[in-house]
């Protein structure tokens, strides 16, 4: 059976999120990290070198056996972008994300945002607030 690479550790979000390179990358992963905590409720926790995520489901494949643990949702400051991963799928919030500002959205569950303040952090807030929601009941988490 295949299981996720990517897998809870105990490193510090904190940590990880100081040692963004880019210091506009490290304020907003800062600002997500308070943003996150506040939708969510959840404690942080790394997944692999570089997501930064809020609650935990079993994830099972439909289409292979690979199976796994993964977050309910979070975010990863990276290089070229901020990486929000809406797992319930970013696009079936569309009316939200028409308000959300200048971001992309690809592989269904990630929304990609140059800088917070390209954003409406306030629909950022609601568009993670519904999918937490929807991934809590979905999966009983």
């Amino acid at each position: 059976m295949a299981e996720l690479k990517t897998r809870a550790t105990k490193a510090s979000a904190v940590d990880f999120i100081k040692k963004v390179p880019d210091e506009q990358k490290r304020k907003d992963g800062l600002e997500l990290l308070k943003i996150f905590t506040e939708v969510t409720g959840e404690k942080t926790v790394m997944w692999g070198s570089s997501i930064v995520g809020f609650g935990t489901y079993h994830y099972k494949s439909e289409r292979s056996t690979q199976e796994g643990d993964w977050p309910l949702t979070g975010f990863s400051p990276r290089k070229q972008n901020l990486t929000v991963y809406i797992m319930s799928g970013a696009k079936k919030y569309g009316p939200l994300l028409n308000k959300l500002g200048k971001h992309k959205v690809s592989g269904g569950s990630c929304i990609y945002i140059n800088k917070l303040d390209d954003v409406d952090t306030s629909v950022l807030k609601q568009i993670i607030k519904k999918s937490y929601a929807e991934m809590k009941k979905k999966y009983k988490a």
